[in-house]
């Protein structure tokens, strides 16, 4: 049996073919044009939704970054300008502490003016009684300062009380408010004597009881009173307050009636306390 044999691509052939390439070619590039134009107008048809898709998407995650980006920034600002606002509180505070003390020791100073011939130390306020006034206090004074039992003490320009304990470190002060504490006085222009006497019920509309001034004596409403030369306890001269509501007595004998003291007894921080003993008297109680 014979095989067959492959066939075999004649010249003439391979010439119809190439020439079918070429005319294909030639078709092609006539109507190259118009296939782009169509080409690129399905191409750009199915795309631009697409592309319009990712722009918004694209679009709305790059907002959303830069807004947290901003929202970290603006809460770290924030919590520097509250670390600022708290440090300039504090030293705002600071300020106005100062500032007050500064006030109050001018305020001393000015009361040590006042009273030149008594040597006095100053002394903070640590403690209180627990009414509402200053009935009795402690104060951060002691024997290692110099101060001794019955030492006068003084504040916003007149008389307080007296040192009626003391220790090493402080001192408890009894101040003229208090009930039945008598203090020797006198009118500061007649020189007539009398008696200021403590009384926290009446202290309550400010007041303190005046009496045993002789019904002749020349003491009059709004006179400044002051401690007496004979008083017991208490050096002279140190203003207490003003006279009010003088009457006559029932005794037909003697007047009395109200004193505004001039320390304000329900504010108090810092006194003086004058250095120097009363060195004989009488009238306090």
């Amino acid at each position: 049996m014979k095989k067959r044999r492959a066939p075999q691509l004649q010249p003439k052939h391979i010439f119809i073919v190439l020439a079918g390439i070429c005319l294909g070619l030639i078709l092609i590039t006539s109507f190259s044009q118009t296939s782009n134009n169509i080409f690129r107008g399905g191409f750009n048809a199915l795309l631009m939704p697409l592309q319009k898709g990712f722009n918004f998407v694209g679009g709305g995650i790059f907002d959303r970054t830069e807004r947290v980006i901003h929202l970290h920034q603006v809460e770290k600002e924030n919590e520097q300008l509250k670390d600022q606002l708290a440090e300039l509180t504090e030293q705002n505070t600071r300020y106005q502490l100062q500032l007050r003390e500064l006030e109050t020791y001018k305020d001393l100073l000015s009361l040590s003016d006042q009273y030149p011939d008594y040597p006095v130390v100053g002394a903070h306020i640590i403690g209180k009684n627990s009414d509402n006034w200053y009935k009795t206090f402690l104060v951060d004074k002691g024997t290692k300062d110099g101060i001794q039992v019955d030492m006068n003490v003084i504040a916003e320009g007149g008389l307080v009380g007296i040192v009626t304990s003391v220790t090493d470190t402080t001192a408890t002060i009894s101040t003229i408010i208090g009930d039945n504490r008598n203090v020797g006085a006198m009118g500061l222009t007649s020189q007539a004597t009398c008696i200021v006497t403590g009384d926290l019920t009446l202290y309550e509309q400010g007041l303190l009881t005046l009496g045993k001034i002789a019904k002749d004596d020349d003491i009059e409403n709004d006179d400044k009173i002051v401690t007496a030369n004979t008083s017991d306890l208490y050096l002279p001269g140190i203003l207490i307050g003003y006279a009010k509501d003088l009457a006559v007595d029932a005794n037909n004998l003697t007047k009395s009636g109200h004193l505004v003291p001039v320390v304000d007894f329900s504010h108090l921080d810092t006194v003086l306390i004058i250095t120097t003993l009363k060195e004989s008297g009488g009238l306090d109680e």
